[in-house]
């Protein structure tokens, strides 16, 4: 079963900009880059947010020590075979963004 929640406005997140929003208790990363893809906010080498991060295309670069993420697939691109984060459907409604949880 679905459960869609609103998390921001549409104007809440620049294009090719992300934001990390609280969604019970996940930090969830939203970026606007080819629609809304909504993925775990938290990088797996030192907890730091990738919400902040560059965005090039699909990849997203972590802040704190530039490793990098497909924000379509949330597939570490560096150092670790088999690493993914969770990845999240976003809708943009004429309301707002809502994340599938």
């Amino acid at each position: 079963m679905l459960v869609w929640k609103k998390v921001a406005d549409r104007a809440d997140i620049e294009k090719g900009k992300g934001k990390e929003f609280d969604v019970d208790g996940k930090k969830i990363a939203i970026f606007n880059h080819d629609g809304y893809r909504g993925i775990d906010a938290m990088c797996v080498h030192q907890d730091g947010s990738i919400a902040p991060g560059k965005l090039e295309g699909d990849i997203v670069e972590c802040p704190l020590h530039f490793w990098h993420y497909n924000i379509k697939t949330g597939k570490l691109l560096d150092y670790l075979n088999d690493v993914k984060l969770q990845t999240y459907k976003v809708e943009a409604r004429s309301d707002g963004l809502y994340i599938d949880v």
